[in-house]
């Protein structure tokens, strides 16, 4: 067998693999399509943003973010929290491009106490037990591997995998709109302060050697990255100064690029219980970093779920930080399943509960009221923001 016989043997069973383990459930399902009622998201009212003094870049890039959680912290929901708490994590700075800051502070627009469906929390529910490490890795890979790269013009430049993007400080991001990426806001602030790359942040889409057409890049078989300045980077202040065990829950932030993309984008949901996705399967694709220049797709069960956080054994390493979570999801305005960002890749935890360490890779999942965050900041119209 020649290697280009072996390379298109690959893609095959990729393709078989992807077909059976995707298509087969969803036609389960479609044969009862369900029936979820419309989840309630509110609205952030801005106010005038404060400025603030310049950024240092002071702070180092840690792709490995690894935080603990005991019982009391995964069992803590937004609606345990007071409401000048919560609009006080809403609140969000934002970097602009010539290193300028200001801080934004919201309120929300219904009285958090009176509205139980402002927090849809879904109920936690025990997994399969992890034995625990006494090595422990951070970004697990859970037994066999289960990452496949993702190659050839077919593939890289073909929805759902396009979406995925590389940040020039060594994580992934996923489009959310035409001139908007989503990320973790640890690949581009450790909670105190931006990362020296964040000064200069870009993105970087994939294109492939044949598009670019050099003598150069038809001779090699990874594809090249083309480069965009970020134009504005928006972080919680969940994220910024929060205690450890708090700023998980807000490890993301919106780049939004100087110039518009001409790529499909995959549209952000209130990320559902895990048996209300198709298949009850979550996917994402990264940069993981133990595969260079290589794009890296997963997919696995949820483990565990909290108010914030989805617990998986996805296989992953550094680099896949930011990647889009995403699963497929019924769209009561078309009656079919569409897939739509539920998460945001954050980086491994170990979870303690009746005394036993387990360990997961996690995800921060998209609440109503994050997804009105995170909408605000797409749209800038509060308006235009609502669950389908």
């Amino acid at each position: 067998m020649t290697p280009r016989d072996g390379s298109l043997l690959t893609h095959l069973l990729l393709i078989l693999l992807l077909l059976l383990q995707l298509l087969l459930p969803l036609a389960r399902s479609v044969l009862h399509p369900p029936q979820h009622p419309q989840v309630y998201v509110p609205a952030l009212v801005p106010h005038a943003p404060t400025p603030l003094t310049r950024s240092r870049f002071s702070s180092q890039t840690q792709l490995d973010f690894t935080t603990h959680c005991n019982a009391s912290c995964f069992r803590r929901g937004e609606q345990e929290a007071q409401k000048e708490l919560l609009t006080e994590r809403l609140a969000f700075e934002t970097l602009y491009s010539d290193g300028s800051r200001t801080l934004t502070t919201v309120d929300v627009e219904d009285e958090v106490e009176e509205d139980d469906s402002l927090f849809a929390r879904t109920s936690p529910r025990r997994g399969p037990r992890v034995t625990p490490r006494h090595k422990r890795m951070r970004r697990q890979i859970y037994g066999a591997d289960g990452r496949f790269n993702i190659q050839g013009d077919n593939f890289l430049l073909d929805y759902p995998f396009s979406t995925a993007v590389r940040i020039s400080t060594g994580c992934t991001g996923v489009l959310v709109s035409q001139q908007h990426v989503l990320t973790a806001a640890h690949c581009v602030h450790d909670g105190k302060d931006y990362v020296k790359g964040a000064r200069k942040l870009r993105v970087g889409f994939l294109i492939t050697p044949s598009i670019n057409g050099t003598q150069a890049s038809l001779t090699t078989k990874k594809p090249l990255v083309r480069w965009v300045r970020v134009k504005r980077t928006r972080v919680p202040k969940g994220w910024i100064q929060g205690p450890q065990e708090v700023s998980m829950d807000f490890d993301y932030a919106l780049l939004e690029l100087r110039w518009p993309h001409r790529r499909p984008f995959m549209r952000l949901s209130v990320a559902p219980a895990s048996d209300d996705l198709a298949g009850k399967r979550i996917h994402f694709s990264g940069f993981d970093s133990d595969r260079p220049g290589e794009l890296v797709y997963r997919f696995c069960p949820v483990e565990e779920e909290s108010s914030d956080l989805i617990y998986q054994h996805c296989d992953a390493r550094p680099g896949a930080s930011g990647s889009g979570v995403y699963g497929r999801v019924w769209d009561n305005s078309l009656e079919r399943w569409e897939r739509k960002v539920i998460g945001i890749f954050s980086g491994h935890q170990w979870l303690e509960i009746d005394g036993e360490n387990r360990d997961y890779n996690v995800a921060v999942r998209i609440t109503p009221l994050k997804f009105a965050q995170i909408c605000y900041w797409v749209h800038g119209n509060r308006l235009d923001c609502f669950q389908d």
